[in-house]
C-alpha cells in the first residue's frame, strides 16, 4: 500500500463500513508476533497474572502500550496512512488491546457513534477462516441514520427469534486473513467470529477523530468506560515515554483529559471480582 488510501478505499469504507489490507504489514510480522508473546509473558501470561487456560477470553488493556516495538506501530506510515484518510491527520489514539480469543464472538458493535468517527484496526496473528474465527462484518451497517442499520442493531443478536438462523448465517462478509493481513472497521460495524479455536490471538488499535472542544464531555466519558480495565491512565507508560512529536499529537487531547480515570478504576477494583475481558 502507498503512504495514502485512494478515493475508492475511502469510498468503500464510507460505503460498507470496512476494509482489507492483505500483506500490509507482513515485512514487519515476525517482530510483532515475537513482540505480542513477549508482552503476554511479561504480565504473568495474560492480564489476571495466569496463563491463558483456553476456557474463554483472555485480554490485556492497553496492549501495545506495553512494548516499545509495537508502540511504533502508531508510527508505522502505513497505519498512518489509513487513519490520516479515515479520521484526519489529527487523529486519536484511543488505546488498544491484546486478546487470546475462545469459540465464537456474537454479532455485535464496539459502538453506536452518532458523532464523530471511531475506528478499529485488527491483526490476526494466526491464519483465520470462515469457519475458524475470522472477522465477519456486514457491510452498510454502521450507518446510524439507515433503516437498514437500525434494524439490524436491533435484531441481530436475536437472529434465531427474529430470522430462525443461526448467528453464524446471517448474510456477511467474511474477512480471512493471514499474519500480516490487515483489517480496519468503523466501530458501529456489526461484526463477529465463528467457528475459532481456544488460543485465537489478535489485537488492535482503537483510532478517532479529534474530539471539538464542545464535545470534551463526551470524550471524558468514553475515557471513563476504561475504568473496567482497571487502568489509571489511558496509555501505558511505554506509549507515552518513546513518543515523539508526531505520535504525541494523537495522544495529547486523551492525555489532557483522562485524569479523573484513575479514581474511576478504584471504585470498579472494589466492586468488580477482576478487570474486564473486553
Amino acid at each position: 500500500m502507498s503512504a495514502k488510501l485512494t478515493n475508492e478505499q475511502t469510498a468503500f469504507f464510507d460505503t460498507f463500513g470496512y476494509l482489507g489490507f492483505p500483506g500490509l504489514m507482513k515485512d514487519r510480522i515476525d517482530e510483532i508476533i515475537a513482540a505480542f508473546e513477549a508482552v503476554w509473558d511479561e504480565r504473568g501470561g495474560g492480564h489476571y497474572g495466569a496463563p491463558h487456560d483456553g476456557t474463554r477470553r483472555s485480554c490485556i488493556v492497553p496492549f501495545i502500550d506495553q512494548s516499545e516495538t509495537l508502540c511504533t506501530l502508531l508510527d508505522d506510515s502505513r497505519i498512518v496512512a489509513i487513519a490520516n484518510a479515515l479520521l484526519g491527520e489529527d487523529f486519536n489514539y484511543m488505546g488498544s488491546d491484546g486478546n487470546y480469543y475462545v469459540g465464537d464472538t456474537p454479532w455485535h458493535s464496539d459502538g453506536w457513534h452518532t458523532e464523530g468517527r471511531h475506528i478499529k484496526i485488527a491483526l490476526y496473528l494466526d491464519p483465520v477462516g470462515r469457519d475458524s474465527g475470522c472477522l465477519r462484518v456486514i457491510p452498510g451497517s454502521h450507518r446510524v441514520d439507515d433503516p437498514y442499520a437500525q434494524q439490524l442493531h436491533a435484531e441481530v443478536r436475536r437472529s434465531e427469534e427474529f430470522w430462525a438462523i443461526h448467528g453464524r448465517d446471517v448474510p456477511a462478509m467474511a474477512l480471512e486473513t493471514t499474519p500480516g493481513d490487515v483489517v480496519c472497521f468503523n466501530h458501529n460495524t456489526k461484526h463477529s467470529a465463528f467457528g475459532g479455536g481456544t488460543h485465537r490471538r489478535m489485537f488492535t488499535m482503537n483510532l478517532c477523530t479529534r474530539y471539538p472542544e464542545d464535545r470534551i464531555d463526551d470524550l471524558k466519558q468514553y475515557i471513563s468506560g476504561h475504568a473496567r480495565f482497571w487502568i489509571d491512565r489511558n496509555y501505558g507508560e511505554a506509549m507515552m515515554r518513546t513518543a515523539g512529536p508526531e505520535r504525541l499529537r494523537h495522544l495529547e487531547q486523551i492525555m489532557a483529559n483522562d485524569g479523573h480515570l484513575a479514581e474511576l478504576s478504584r471504585k470498579a477494583r472494589e466492586t468488580m471480582p477482576e478487570p474486564s475481558r473486553g
